[in-house]
């Protein structure tokens, strides 16, 4: 946790950058598949500059500047959606949590397909559950450490950024209408990461590496937990996105609840 301090070392300064807006809020179909998840309206993703240079060991410090930040604040005060900061206190410490970052194919999720979750057909294979109604297999494996099919996707593999945006986007918002089949959560979390994340190819062998630092933060004020608002729930996340090199980050930021606030139907 980084708490004071920031004032005496290294101090980041943050501008928006309103016209970078990732593609995925922007893509009809995949607004309504946000919708039908009941997400549309409570996720969302923020793009900022920053004029210091950026390394993965002063996270903490660079995260705290970040929710400390003026336009930062200002922006996160006037945003639409659920997850709206108001930041009536100054942020006193923030929670940073270094998330692996390092696939640049959807191989990953290749076991899923062969393991029993999902029918030939891609359906995914339904199931009773003494909790959750209209359960199902998928759900399962992916939240319940003794499903029979947990250890299809090995530990090192779920704590990759692109397998978080696949478990966000399969449990969804309070009112999700869950998919029969798993196609729509593998090409919108294939979207979302292709849009949030930055990677260089390597000139000589030509292989594709991930530059991005993606750091999963959690902002508090004097009263406590500011940002995420909400109750502590698994589906209130916030992540920061960091390019290095081109000095961008991207605030993706997901509040659970009810409703999709200023977003309706017909706007999309």
């Amino acid at each position: 946790m980084a708490g004071e301090g920031c004032e005496f070392e290294q101090t980041f300064s943050f501008s928006p950058l309103p016209a970078k807006k990732p593609s995925f809020l922007q893509d009809r179909d995949t607004l309504a598949l946000l919708m039908k998840w009941s997400m549309l309206g409570r996720i969302s993703a923020q793009c900022f500059s920053f004029d210091q240079s950026f390394y993965p060991y002063k996270s903490d410090r660079f995260a705290l500047c970040f929710f400390r930040d003026p336009n930062v604040v200002s922006s996160l005060r006037n945003m639409k959606g659920g997850a709206r900061m108001t930041l009536d206190r100054p942020v006193v410490c923030v929670d940073v949590e270094q998330v692996l970052c390092t696939e640049v194919s959807m191989k990953l999720f290749d076991p899923i397909y062969s393991c029993g979750v999902l029918r030939p057909s891609g359906h995914v294979v339904k199931c009773l559950h003494d909790v959750y109604p209209d359960y199902d297999e998928l759900r399962q494996m992916l939240r319940e450490e003794d499903s029979e099919h947990y250890s299809v996707i090995g530990r090192e593999e779920r704590r990759e950024f692109l397998f978080c945006i696949f478990k966000h986007l399969c449990f969804g918002g309070e009112l999700c209408q869950h998919e029969d089949t798993i196609d729509p959560y593998i090409s919108t979390t294939k979207l979302i990461y292709k849009d949030l994340i930055s990677v260089q190819k390597h000139p000589e062998t030509k292989k594709i590496s991930v530059v991005s630092s993606i750091l999963k933060v959690c902002a508090h004020d004097d009263s406590g937990r500011c940002f995420p608002g909400g109750r502590e729930e698994e589906q209130t996340f916030a992540y920061l996105i960091v390019d290095p090199y081109k000095r961008h980050v991207t605030l993706f930021y997901h509040h659970y609840g009810v409703g999709s606030f200023d977003i309706k139907a017909e706007d999309l």
